[in-house]
């Protein structure tokens, strides 16, 4: 993935991490093995990491420590409710954004 790939998906992380949360709780690491497998492969755990905490702190999950059998307990997410309506405004976003970026690009191919 290249440089302006790169800044284009971290504007869009937070609604794919908050749209995996709406599927089923998890801690970090399982959401980038998750991603990976999807096809993120250059996502740094660190990434999914910071966001994790920003989420955190502005309320969109809720946390709960598990045991863990190979170190500390692990930082498990659920999306909330609150996380459940900015997910909701993510999609309204990306919607709009998707439809409006098909129109440019079907008016460029019209044009040639």
């Amino acid at each position: 993935m290249g440089r302006r790939d790169a800044e284009m998906l971290k504007g869009v992380l937070e609604g794919i991490v908050l749209a995996v949360l709406e599927q089923r709780s998890a801690y970090g690491y399982e959401i980038t093995s998750w991603l990976r497998e999807q096809g993120f492969t250059d996502i740094a755990e660190g990434t999914i990491y910071a966001l994790l905490v920003r989420i955190e702190q502005r309320g969109l999950v809720d946390v709960k420590k598990v045991p863990s059998a190979k170190g500390p307990p692990r930082k498990v997410y659920t999306l909330n409710a609150r996380g459940r309506d900015q997910l909701s405004e993510f999609w309204e976003t990306w919607t709009f954004l998707a439809e409006r970026l098909e129109q440019f690009h079907h008016h460029g191919r019209t044009q040639q």
